[in-house]
């Protein structure tokens, strides 16, 4: 069952602050703030659905344009050695707020992970990579 009040619902309606590189009628992204790399981010539909099963087709089809969008702009941004899309389903599974997301996530050959959801990030970092992000996107355009 879907909850209103989760983290991402929040921050989709405006209720928290968030480093927003990107919003369209059906998806919302925007910087994880405890990344596992630089320059990862998080890709939402804003259609209520705790997990991908419960995602309407439309709503899906949206979020992987947006993810695919959004990797180009990171690729571009960071140029790193390849490029990681995840999406967790369930506790079990890894997922921490129970709203579908997408992580995009540079990587670097040779270089772990931050382990997920475990450290914030300095917001003026974050700020930085999303406003590297923003410009990847306005070239790509």
């Amino acid at each position: 069952m879907y909850d209103p009040n989760n983290v991402f619902a929040k921050i989709l309606r405006g209720e928290l602050p968030c480093f927003k590189v990107y919003e369209d009628d059906q998806t919302f992204a925007f910087m994880d703030i405890m990344p596992q790399a630089d320059g990862h981010l998080l890709v939402l539909p804003k259609e209520a659905a705790a997990e991908i099963f419960e995602l309407s087709e439309p709503a899906a089809q949206a979020a992987m344009r947006t993810t695919q969008r959004l990797a180009r702009a990171v690729r571009a941004a960071f140029q790193p050695d390849g490029l990681f899309i995840g999406q967790f389903n369930g506790p079990a599974a890894g997922q921490t707020v129970p709203h579908v997301h997408f992580h995009v996530i540079p990587r670097a050959e040779g270089q772990p992970l931050r382990r997920h959801a475990n450290e914030k990030q300095d917001p003026a970092v974050l700020k930085a990579h999303a406003e590297r992000v923003i410009a990847a996107l306005a070239e790509l355009a």
